[in-house]
C-alpha cells in the first residue's frame, strides 16, 4: 500500500541522498513518485527507500537534471529497464548516457522521454515540471519548477550562480530544495588544488551557503515558504551546522516558521509533506530556449569520489 499523506492531494519529498558520492531525491504525489536524479546505485536506493517505508515500487519515472556522474548511475539506468521505469532527460543528456551499454536497451523499450528548457510538460496528470536552465560546467544543467495542486517546489541541485530566471521561476514556490556547497573561507583554505577552488567558486561552479541563503531570502519574500531543503554539502569545504545556520539567519525576518532540512550523502532526510495551500501561488512565465552547447559527461578527476563539490 502506498503511504498517505493526511491531506488529498498532498505530495511527500525526500532526499535520500546529496553530495558529491551520488544525488538523488523522491517526489511522491498521488501514488507518482518522481526520483529526481538517480547519481546512487539501485541497491543503495533500495536500501535508503526502505528506511523511509518504501521500495522500488514508489518510483514510476526518473528525471534528471545533468550529466555529472554523480547525478546518474549506469547501473541504476540498466534497473529502470528491468522496472519499465522511464527515463526523462534533456536530449543531450540522453546522448550523453548512450555511450553507456546500459542506456540504449531503455531506448528500445520506448521508455526514453525528452524534455527542453523553459518548456513545462506533465510528468504525471495534475503535476506539472518547468526546466530552468542554470549556470554549471555540465551543459546543459537544469533546475525545475515541479507543481502539483495548491503546492510548488522549487529544485536546484547544483548552480554555479544566481540568474535571474532562476529567481522569476522559483517565485512563490512552497518549498525550496538548493544547494547550499560550501563555506567560501573553508573553500579557501581548503588546501585544494587552485584550479578546483577556482572551477568550485567560479560562475559555473557550485553555490557557497552565503548566494543560497541570498536566494532563499529573495525567494521567502515572493511567496510563504514553507521549507528549505538544503543540498549537495561538500565534505570538505562545508559543515551542516554551517549551512544550516546559514539558511535560518536567511528565513529569521521573512519566513521564520519555514523549516529547514540539510541532507546528507549517505543518509535519507526525514519526508517533507507538502499540503495544498488556498491561495493561488505565482507561476513563472516561459523562459527562452537557449543556445546548444556541447556536453560534458563528468569532470576529470577532481574533488570527491565522483565529482567536485
Amino acid at each position: 500500500m502506498r503511504p498517505q499523506f493526511g491531506t488529498a492531494q498532498a505530495a511527500r519529498f525526500t532526499v535520500l541522498g546529496s553530495g558529491s558520492a551520488g544525488n538523488a531525491s523522491l517526489l511522491e504525489v498521488e501514488g507518482f513518485g518522481l526520483l529526481i536524479d538517480c547519481g546512487l546505485g539501485p541497491r543503495i536506493l533500495a536500501e535508503r527507500l526502505a528506511a523511509v517505508g518504501l521500495s522500488w515500487q514508489a518510483v514510476s519515472a526518473c528525471l534528471v537534471s545533468h550529466t555529472h556522474r554523480d547525478h546518474w548511475n549506469a547501473l541504476t539506468l540498466a534497473h529502470l529497464h528491468r522496472l519499465r521505469i522511464p527515463l526523462l532527460a534533456h536530449p543531450y543528456h540522453h546522448t550523453a548516457m548512450s555511450v553507456r551499454g546500459e542506456y540504449p536497451p531503455l531506448e528500445r523499450a520506448g521508455l526514453v522521454r525528452r524534455y527542453e528548457e523553459g518548456q513545462q510538460f506533465d510528468a504525471a496528470p495534475g503535476l506539472t515540471c518547468l526546466p530552468v536552465r542554470v549556470p554549471h560546467d555540465s551543459e546543459p544543467t537544469f533546475a525545475f519548477r515541479i507543481e502539483g495542486t495548491g503546492w510548488a517546489l522549487g529544485f536546484a541541485s547544483d548552480v554555479g550562480h544566481v540568474t535571474t530566471g532562476l529567481l522569476a521561476a522559483f517565485s512563490g514556490v512552497d518549498a525550496l530544495a538548493i544547494e547550499f556547497n560550501h563555506d567560501e573561507r573553508m573553500q579557501r583554505a581548503s588546501g585544494r588544488p587552485p584550479l578546483l577552488i577556482n572551477r568550485v567558486l567560479g560562475d559555473n561552479g557550485h553555490l557557497s551557503n552565503a548566494q543560497a541563503a541570498d536566494l532563499t531570502r529573495a525567494v521567502a519574500r515572493s511567496g510563504d515558504l514553507r521549507h528549505l531543503i538544503q543540498l549537495h554539502l561538500s565534505r570538505d569545504c562545508n559543515r551542516p551546522d554551517l549551512a544550516a545556520r546559514a539558511g535560518r539567519v536567511a528565513l529569521d525576518r521573512v519566513a521564520p516558521d519555514a523549516v529547514v532540512t540539510t541532507a546528507t550523502q549517505f543518509h535519507p532526510t526525514t519526508p517533507l509533506v507538502l499540503t495544498p495551500r488556498a491561495a493561488n501561488r505565482p507561476r513563472p512565465a516561459r523562459l527562452p530556449v537557449g543556445q546548444r552547447r556541447s556536453v560534458q559527461p563528468s569532470l576529470p578527476g577532481l574533488g570527491d569520489t565522483t565529482g567536485p563539490g
